[in-house]
């Protein structure tokens, strides 16, 4: 029998493509999340319908539930764990958006701190098998040695949500350490492709340009990110959920604990002009573009070396840029209502 698996921010874009991929490979889902509004929950309805929909059609409805359900409520959550037994955790519940950190910090603090610290404590006390958890690449913060490896300092970041995120690393290792659970961290490279969050770049590009508004370009276009196509970030995360993490040894520290942390990207920086080209091509039509100065809190190249995640796991991107927003553009103009 496949395991029993917690995925939460199943409403979310990394979630729902997750969660219908456990589920192709009969893995029993439990899918929560707050529905908040930082973005128009329409999208997030329109994935819950996706599944449900998936779900209905091979029959799986003994396999997978929903539940509304928010994780900085440490009551209902600990009700949740009471309910199932789950063998696996995976948390991609949390408070996004680097610019949005800076004006509201509170939420950041409640879903990604106090709602990830519940958890650890709900798995301290379930005998989870694995604890697999969404970081992000943000918490290289300004780090000029390409490409970015798990071995680099990643102790100044310059925004709230990467100081968040580096904060569940740390706070994942301590539970790892002081209670033997097996965590691994995966440190995301600016994911995209359908059902994509709308504050995204590429979201934005795409709806500014179709509709023949601007589009605001930052740092006057000097960016370069490792895009990283949703299907290769699905199926890094089915290969890191077969597996559990063995005993990690830092080479500053004696300190041992079964804890990983890998970067999951695409191994390839791309210039910010080309992806728009890209964008334009796809919808066949040409940007207007505002070119604007550094935002607070964002970072000129983002590039992940993924050398760890492929020895460990194979780990292999497959999706060309070329091919993955043709694939976004293609959804986006029959299923965009945001």
């Amino acid at each position: 029998m496949k395991k029993t698996v917690l995925v939460t921010g199943s409403a979310g874009f990394i979630g729902f493509h997750l969660v219908k991929a456990l589920l192709k490979n009969d893995y029993h889902v439990i899918g929560v999340d707050n529905i908040n509004d930082y973005y128009d929950p329409k999208l997030k309805f329109s994935r819950l319908d996706n599944i449900d929909q998936f779900v209905r059609d091979n029959e799986l409805e003994e396999v997978y539930q929903f539940i509304k359900l928010d994780i900085s409520d440490d009551t209902e959550l600990d009700s949740l764990f009471n309910i199932y037994n789950f063998d696996i955790v995976i948390n991609l519940a949390a408070q996004a958006g680097v610019r949005y950190s800076i004006e509201n910090p509170k939420e950041f603090v409640d879903s990604n701190i106090v709602g990830f610290t519940n958890l650890l404590e709900c798995c301290r006390h379930s005998n989870i098998e694995h604890f697999i958890y969404a970081s992000s690449s943000s918490v290289y913060g300004m780090n000029i040695k390409q490409p970015f490896s798990t071995l680099d300092n990643t102790d100044y970041p310059v925004s709230l949500y990467a100081a968040t995120k580096k904060s569940n690393e740390v706070l994942a290792y301590s539970y790892s350490h002081l209670f033997n659970i097996p965590c691994t961290g995966l440190r995301f490279f600016t994911v995209y492709g359908p059902y994509g969050r709308p504050d995204m770049a590429y979201y934005l590009f795409a709806k500014a340009i179709d509709e023949g508004k601007p589009i605001d370009v930052f740092n006057d276009g000097k960016m370069k990110r490792d895009f990283t196509y949703i299907d290769d970030i699905v199926d890094g995360m089915l290969h890191v959920t077969e597996k559990v993490p063995t005993l990690c040894s830092p080479e500053t520290s004696n300190a041992t604990a079964p804890f990983k942390v890998f970067n999951i990207g695409n191994n390839e920086p791309t210039k910010l002009g080309y992806f728009i080209e890209l964008i334009e091509l796809a919808l066949s039509k040409k940007a207007k573009i505002n070119f604007m100065p550094m935002q607070a809190g964002d970072v000129k190249l983002t590039y992940a070396d993924i050398d760890d995640l492929t020895e460990e796991y194979g780990f292999s991107p497959k999706t060309t840029l070329e091919e993955g927003i043709q694939h976004f553009v293609r959804w986006y103009l029959e299923h965009n209502t945001v």
